[in-house]
């Protein structure tokens, strides 16, 4: 998208609470941000100032820039929330920070407990607690929890159903922070009511009136010169309120936000480019290899042009052990709509007038298929990928499912029986909604190999060698990728690396020989 035309889409965008995203070639998001406002935010990349463009990394960042998205919000907090989530899913070029496994703070009810408690988390397991959050603001829920624990006389301490024993070593009962039901200062029952208690409150029941009882007491403070409880009980009143503001969580972004995404209008302008029906369900295929030992692909599903994450599937490459993209993609074609078709029993009732592809159409039109097929198939890839996914459905039956190929290099959708390919206008609502379903296809497969990789590092034959240390063992695998590849290194090639020395190597190279 030309510089102008940039910045007349820039022109038209909202003051108001938003995340946007700075796409560069081919589409790629390469930038994720947030903004209060964000038409002033946009404006340090569409109208930069001279103190913007001294900082280097922002120059070439403006300088990459071809086109860019953006979602509006209610509120801070759920900006940083999407933020985050963004980040994770695209990993962008520009983006440090929130681009690891870390993730933003829960607040676990362990209501499920004899005694109950609060505790922080980053993780929800489905372990019979309640889960709060994520909260962004880690400072004003830690303040917040500590407040209910005070103001509910809750216990804090650790230990999963505490006793006397506990009680010795404690004294929150002393100071008034702890009912002490470890040794039966209040029952059981009446404990779990003053935890339920604080639940309401978190959940948003009566919120009102601690606010107001708070706002007294500061008053009270204040009127008696007690300025430092006072200004105490400001700062617990604004974390709460921090804390317990609301905010959606953001499971998987979709069209459901405000902004420049219209799944609907995508759909209309795809099915006018490829000149059929709107595809109201799309499948997408793409093979990611990090090494010879995890060849791994993915297929992901948009319905209405909206991300199905339930109808996700990955797959291990079995039928070839050497990065070969067209055998791969064969292969989970195959796999896929096999399993389909196997999965259709309905299958044997078809009329021998009616071919496969449209009896399982009319199967899903009156919800007799267990696995619904698709009404159009993209692979990721051009010409090769695409002739070996037709070679596929033909042999199984359903050659005329409708099926295309978007080259990565320069985002071309190849059509069968086109020599040619179909070039989309960069900015059309077409080519983004493939992109989109491209690149979840590719953050799918690719999230799928780095999980068989952090396996592989936890497990591994390496283990039983004398000296082995997780770190040693990481930087091995993360360097060689394989057992085979390492016996093919010198011992002064293994001692280049960090934290091994040319003892530990020698020692090494002779155990690989020997195992």
């Amino acid at each position: 998208m030309a510089a102008q035309k940039l910045k007349d889409k820039w022109r038209g965008t909202p003051h108001c609470p938003g995340v946007y995203l700075m796409r560069g070639e081919g589409g790629r998001v390469i930038y994720v941000g947030k903004a209060k406002d964000l038409h002033k935010r946009l404006a340090n990349y569409f109208s930069p100032s001279r103190a913007t463009l001294e900082n280097g990394k922002t120059r070439a960042l403006i300088a990459s820039i071809v086109d860019f998205d953006y979602y509006e919000v209610r509120n801070e907090q759920e900006s940083l929330l999407l933020e985050q989530k963004l980040i994770k899913e695209y990993r962008p070029h520009y983006n440090v920070q929130l681009r690891d496994d870390k993730r933003y703070l829960l607040l676990r009810a362990g209501r499920q407990d004899a005694l109950p408690r609060f505790s922080l988390v980053r993780l929800r397991k489905d372990d019979g607690a309640r889960y709060y959050g994520p909260f962004v603001h880690s400072g004003a829920l830690k303040e917040t929890v500590e407040w209910l624990n005070h103001r509910f006389r809750l216990r804090s301490c650790s230990a999963k159903l505490p006793g006397p024993e506990d009680y010795r070593h404690c004294h929150d009962d002393v100071i008034r922070h702890c009912s002490a039901p470890c040794i039966g200062r209040v029952s059981q029952e009446a404990y779990r009511a003053q935890f339920g208690e604080a639940l309401n409150l978190l959940e948003g029941r009566g919120v009102r009136e601690y606010m107001e009882e708070l706002f007294h007491e500061m008053q009270e403070a204040s009127d008696a010169l007690d300025f430092e409880r006072a200004a105490k009980l400001r700062d617990i009143r604004e974390n709460v309120e921090k804390t317990l503001e609301p905010a959606r969580r953001f499971a998987r972004v979709s069209g459901d936000l405000p902004g420049t995404v219209n799944p609907q209008a995508d759909l209309l302008q795809l099915a006018e480019a490829l000149n059929m029906p709107p595809p109201e369900i799309m499948e997408c295929f793409d093979i990611s290899n990090l090494s010879d030992n995890h060849i791994v692909a993915s297929m992901v599903r948009f319905t209405h042009g909206r991300p199905d994450n339930a109808a996700y599937r990955r797959y291990r490459i079995r039928s070839i052990d050497t990065q070969n993209d067209f055998a791969s993609m064969l292969e989970v074609v195959k796999r896929r709509y096999s399993r389909i078709l196997g999965e259709s029993s309905a299958i044997y009732d078809k009329p021998t007038s009616v071919d496969a592809y449209t009896w399982l159409l009319e199967l899903r039109a009156h919800g007799k298929a267990p696995i619904t097929v698709p009404d159009l198939v993209v692979v990721d890839g051009g010409k090769g990928q695409l002739a070996m996914a037709e070679r596929v459905l033909a042999e199984i039956g359903l050659a005329k499912m409708p099926v295309v190929g978007l080259a990565k290099r320069d985002e071309d959708v190849y059509l069968p029986g086109r020599d040619e390919p179909l070039v989309l206008p960069r900015d059309s609502g077409a080519l983004r909604l493939l992109q989109r379903l491209r690149d979840e296809a590719h953050r799918f497969a690719h999230n799928y190999n780095e999980l068989l990789m952090r396996k592989r590092v936890r497990e591994s034959r390496l283990d039983s060698c004398p000296g082995m240390t997780p770190r040693r063992k990481q930087l091995l695998l993360a360097r060689f990728h394989s057992i085979p590849a390492l016996r093919r290194v010198s011992p002064e090639h293994l001692a280049e690396l960090p934290g091994i020395s040319r003892e530990w190597a020698e020692q090494f190279s002779a155990w690989l020989s020997e195992h």
